[in-house]
């Protein structure tokens, strides 16, 4: 873009000029030529495409800085850089100057003439040498952190810090491009806003005559829109993408002059250099908008006073475009206006160009911050003289001989927007891209959803794949024995939850975590649970975050111990310390142990996802031959009682109290009692005899008394107490004293 031309007027009293009207006569035709089409671009170019691509893609360089010193935060570098460095200066100052003598090595310290040369030094100058090794830390620190930060995330992910640096690219471009277009079309209407308008009939026949011969001598057959500034102090032009600005003070300038001036601005248009400047300011917006406030500031309040504090508040944004950005867009700039200067001499009008240029202090001034700060980087004076004589001068001592001016030099061919070869491989690599997005896109869509991990996880379940669904959780801490669990799942009792159908999928809003409603039938019922996912930080190839489930391993409720204890058929180990066994979801066939005197009959478990923990109940019941063989083992008992031929046999249920001493006593069993076995344990059981079932027995026998000896029978009720137990593969029997 062409800066402003500012042209003061030597030695003129601070009055308003009056216009000088030399062509007062308005063109018979005052129907201005045809514009350029879309936009008023500039001859040449053969659509709005072209010339938008052709001023984009210029100044590679000047895009490059905008583009590092918005989108790595340099500004923000720069302040935690300096606040680092004076930090660590501090600390390195103090530490430096206290303890630095300390930290010699002995044998120097006791060295002769050398110990006391450096103790003294080390003394002195330490907390010197500290401050400036701990400002270059804290500044390094400081600066490559805002660098380095917002990367750690994608330090192990290469494919993820590829498209982070694509996206922001991306994004700038885009920024850069909408600002581009919103300048272009918008122009009008901004420069009315900022004072422009349409020339008077005097005006107009003032100055375009002389614009148009300029235009016809460059090989353009338009002219962009010529606007009026009211200045009659100051000759300024200014150049946009579609308008030429010239201010009031310009129309008492000579002939030859404005003609100068004309043909520096229209190549600034025929090149489409505000384009260029437009994109560049566009790639850079938010650090062109922090640095509009200052320059504002200083250009409105122009004070020593107001320059400290600004440069006080402001000084990493201005450091940052001064020495960053300026330098690296100032080279387009400056070749931008060499080139401007050559249509001076391809109209002819060099002697006034150069006039301009030997009177006046400032032959271009800005308008804007991004304009004082960048694009007024224009080359000496001096040196651009030396450019004009050498593309005007030929054939004069001293002076080298120069290609000749013409307008395919300063234009040069813009072309088409491409070629077919281009065109074929853009296409080619929007395809590859398209193609490649796209498989993505379906890998992501069908592994890497979180979807697809609930659905994963039960078809590993269905599949009885212990290690392919534990894949899928994110806590595997609790799983002791992943051989165990993978036995249990292939066991014949397990039973996987089938008919599994995710009816509701919520993200969280951080992106991170989702809550899925998943129903399912288990052991012939139907369920429905809430099962919560998380987004794996580790990306798979770089490119894919998968999903893993919160949980999903269900502990039992207490430990499982003893020897016989099962689940699908597979004898579980006693845990006495440490976590307790964890389960996949499914349900599970628990057997207990069997003994002579018990059995335990196989139960399920249904352990369904989401469960806090799992219960397992195994009660032990009652044999049926256990009861017989109790039976048997209490009459066998009784039989043995009643062989005893004494009125009170040792350890039975009965007995004579009316036999005399030494008599003998006869016992016989007339009805056995019926028992009551209830079990206590696997292994032991109480054996009792109901009042309504007591047994019968008779005692005979004879007594004395007197003399006299008597026969006597008597009947008694019997009933039976003790405890079974298990004596290998048999039933054991043990009265209760009485």
């Amino acid at each position: 873009m062409s800066e402003p031309h500012t042209v003061p007027s030597e030695g003129t009293p601070p009055t308003v000029p009056q216009l000088d009207v030399r062509a007062a006569e308005p063109p018979a035709d005052d129907t201005p030529p045809p514009t350029g089409g879309f936009a008023d671009r500039p001859p040449g170019f053969p659509s709005a495409l072209v010339w938008l691509r052709a001023g984009i893609v210029r100044d590679w360089r000047g895009v490059l800085g905008a583009f590092v010193a918005t989108w790595f935060y340099l500004p923000v570098a720069l302040l935690l850089a300096f606040w680092g460095g004076l930090s660590l200066a501090a600390v390195g100052l103090f530490a430096g100057g206290l303890g630095a003598d300390d930290q010699m090595p002995a044998m120097l310290r006791d060295a002769p003439l050398i110990g006391p040369l450096l103790e003294a030094f080390l003394s002195r100058s330490g907390g010197v040498l500290g401050g400036v090794v701990g400002f270059v830390v804290g500044f390094l620190v400081g600066f490559l952190s805002v660098l380095v930060l917002p990367w750690l995330g994608s330090t192990d992910e290469p494919f993820a810090l590829f498209t982070g640096l694509v996206g922001m690219v991306a994004a700038a471009a885009l920024i850069g491009v909408l600002y581009t277009l919103y300048r272009v079309l918008l122009e009008p209407r901004l420069l009315v806003v900022s004072g422009a308008r349409q020339p008077s009939r005097r005006e107009s026949a003032r100055l375009r005559p002389i614009l148009d011969e300029c235009a016809r001598r460059l090989g353009l057959p338009n002219v962009p829109r010529l606007l009026m500034e009211d200045d009659p102090v100051l000759s300024n032009a200014r150049t946009y993408a579609r308008h030429v600005v010239v201010t009031t003070a310009v129309l008492t300038e000579p002939d030859d002059e404005i003609a100068a001036l004309f043909s520096h601005e229209l190549v600034h248009w025929r090149t489409g250099d505000e384009v260029t400047s437009a994109f560049v300011r566009g790639v850079g917006l938010p650090l062109t908008l922090a640095h509009a406030l200052p320059t504002w500031l200083m250009r409105t309040f122009p004070h020593p006073a107001t320059n400290f504090v600004v440069f006080v508040f402001f000084w990493p944004v201005l450091l940052t475009m001064r020495y960053l950005v300026l330098p690296l867009h100032a080279r387009d700039v400056r070749a931008a206006e060499y080139r401007a200067d050559l249509g001076a001499v391809l109209t002819g009008h060099v002697d006034g160009l150069r006039r301009i240029l030997e009177r006046r202090l400032s032959f271009e001034s800005g308008r804007s911050g991004w304009d004082e700060a960048v694009c007024a980087t224009h080359p000496p004076h001096e040196l651009r003289l030396d450019q004009l004589d050498l593309a005007s001068v030929t054939g004069a001592p001293g002076v080298p001989e120069a290609a000749p001016v013409t307008a395919e030099r300063l234009f040069g061919h813009p072309g088409p927007v491409g070629t077919r070869r281009t065109w074929l491989l853009v296409g080619a690599l929007v395809l590859a891209a398209c193609v490649g997005t796209g498989g993505v896109g379906v890998v992501q869509w069908a592994f890497f959803r979180p979807q697809a991990t609930v659905e994963g996880y039960f078809s590993a379940l269905a599949d009885r794949d212990s290690d392919a669904a534990l894949g899928f959780l994110s806590d595997q801490s609790s799983v002791a024995d992943r051989k165990l669990l993978a036995q249990l799942l292939r066991g014949e009792g397990y039973q996987p939850p089938t008919d599994v159908e995710i009816s509701s999928l919520e993200r969280d809003g951080d992106g991170d975590g989702a809550t899925a409603a998943v129903a399912y039938r288990l052991g012939g019922e139907r369920h429905t649970v809430t099962v919560r996912l998380h987004r794996d930080e580790e990306a798979t190839l770089g490119l894919f975050h998968g999903w893993q489930l919160l949980g999903g391993l269900i502990p039992l409720d207490v430990a499982v111990a003893g020897p016989g204890v099962q689940l699908n058929g597979v004898a579980l180990p006693a845990v006495a310390e440490g976590p307790t066994l964890a389960l996949l979801p499914g349900g599970y066939t628990a057997t207990g142990p069997s003994t002579a005197l018990s059995e335990t009959p196989a139960t399920t478990v249904a352990v369904g996802p989401g469960q806090s923990a799992a219960t397992l109940q195994l009660v032990p019941v009652l044999k049926p031959a256990a009861v017989e063989a109790v039976d048997t083992r209490v009459r066998a008992w009784l039989d043995e009682c009643a062989k005893q031929t004494v009125a009170a046999p040792e350890g039975c249920p009965f007995r004579y109290y009316n036999a005399s001493a030494g008599q003998k006593v006869t016992w016989k069993i007339l009805d056995y009692p019926r028992l009551a076995v209830e079990l206590t344990g696997p292994d032991t059981a109480q054996v009792a005899t109901p009042n309504e079932a007591r047994g019968r027995v008779q005692v005979s026998g004879t007594t004395t008394y007197f003399g006299t000896s008597s026969p006597f029978t008597d009947d008694q009720e019997i009933d039976v107490a003790g405890v079974a137990t298990v004596d290998g593969d048999t039933v054991a029997f043990r009265p209760t004293a009485n």
